[in-house]
């Protein structure tokens, strides 16, 4: 994720089974992994951050 400082703006959304996007947070990178944090194991596996110029999934982003 090339933007990754923590008041960057983010999309914090979770990419869905029949591949529907739903938006969970349009803020701060900060505040994005706060929420994806919160939430359940099976939700975070298809939740994504994307900004500007680059989309990560989340787990790829606190994992690596």
């Amino acid at each position: 994720m090339r933007t990754t400082y923590d008041s960057a703006t983010v999309r914090l959304y979770h990419l869905g089974d029949d591949g529907a996007a739903m938006t969970i947070l349009y803020g701060p990178l900060s505040e994005a992994l706060r929420v994806a944090e919160q939430q359940p194991v099976e939700v975070q596996d298809g939740l994504f951050l994307a900004t500007d110029n680059d989309v990560v999934a989340y787990l790829d982003l606190i994992e690596g």
